[in-house]
């Protein structure tokens, strides 16, 4: 056996495994019980995208796939971290309306009404 046949089944091999865990992590961004399980899943959708990229770009020989999937890596990341902040936002707990019985507090600009 040779090398270049070790390494391009073992390359070959890899690719499968990623297909596999891109269908899996697919199942979860679909059914994912929450929004934080769906942006989980999507980031690993991310690092399985920059896998492929990688055991392609051993695979071709062509080292301008490493540099594509850096910077998905990068786009990925910011992508989380917006994501993260979007969940944060949404789960923040409004203050109860006030009870008609207890005045309104006076905003600034606006006139007193006197009953």
């Amino acid at each position: 056996m040779t090398a270049t046949l070790i390494l391009t089944s073992v390359a070959r091999l890899s690719l499968a495994a990623l297909a596999v865990a891109m269908f899996l992590t697919l199942y979860r961004v679909v059914k994912g019980p929450k929004l934080g399980d769906r942006v989980l899943a999507l980031d690993m959708l991310t690092s399985i995208a920059i896998g492929f990229m990688a055991v392609f770009a051993i695979l071709s020989g062509h080292s301008l796939y490493i540099d594509i999937a850096i910077a998905l890596g990068l786009v990925g990341f910011l992508a989380t971290v917006a994501f993260a902040r979007f969940i944060m936002t949404r789960e923040v707990k409004r203050p109860p309306a006030p009870s008609p019985a207890r005045p309104r507090p006076q905003r600034y600009g606006q006139r007193r009404v006197r009953r």
